[in-house]
């Protein structure tokens, strides 16, 4: 029996060569509506998305605030679309204004959820994205004018995989799973 989320898991990779061809409003649409279902901490649905389709300001963040040394830096520049993660800050993981969980604003692991839910969306329709987080966030975010008591977390390069990966080799579930106790 096949199992379409698992198939996504299993089969999505990390793309950083893309095609020369737009991503329809129709498919960008589909993936940000994954971004707006994806589990957030007491539904403070925390996340903002920057979209960037202009080639100015992909161009800025590659140049400005995305290294050389990074795998992903031609990505920024050449794929059609760059969505910038973005977090409120705290929203997730406070109550009544008071932050609740010993790691603070929960932020991080709700962006996780919804870049997660992103990339799946993306592979589902036939694109291609790597989810970026060496690069400046603070100059990034400079470039895209992204408001104070904001944090751009991530970049996120999309488009039509013009070469995927194979799949890495992946630690077996033997190798990090403990049975009750640590």
């Amino acid at each position: 029996m096949s199992n379409e989320v698992l198939d996504a898991i299993y089969q999505r990779r990390t793309v950083r060569n893309f095609e020369d061809k737009p991503v329809s409003d129709e498919m960008l649409k589909s993936v940000l509506e994954a971004v707006q279902w994806a589990p957030s901490w007491a539904n403070t649905q925390c996340w903002e998305v920057v979209v960037v389709t202009d080639s100015e300001l992909k161009a800025r963040l590659q140049q400005e605030a995305v290294p050389k040394s990074n795998p992903a830096h031609k990505a920024v520049g050449s794929a059609p679309v760059v969505l910038a993660l973005c977090a409120r800050l705290n929203e997730a993981g406070y109550y009544k204004g008071q932050v609740t969980t010993k790691f603070g604003d929960w932020f991080m692991f709700d962006l996780g959820l919804a870049a997660q839910n992103l990339s799946l969306a993306a592979h589902s329709l036939g694109l291609g994205s790597v989810i970026m987080g060496l690069f400046d966030q603070d100059k990034a975010a400079e470039v895209l004018k992204v408001p104070q008591n904001h944090e751009l977390v991530s970049l996120i390069p999309m488009g039509y995989p013009s070469k995927v990966p194979s799949a890495p080799k992946r630690k077996s579930v033997e190798e990090f799973c403990r049975q009750n106790t640590f």
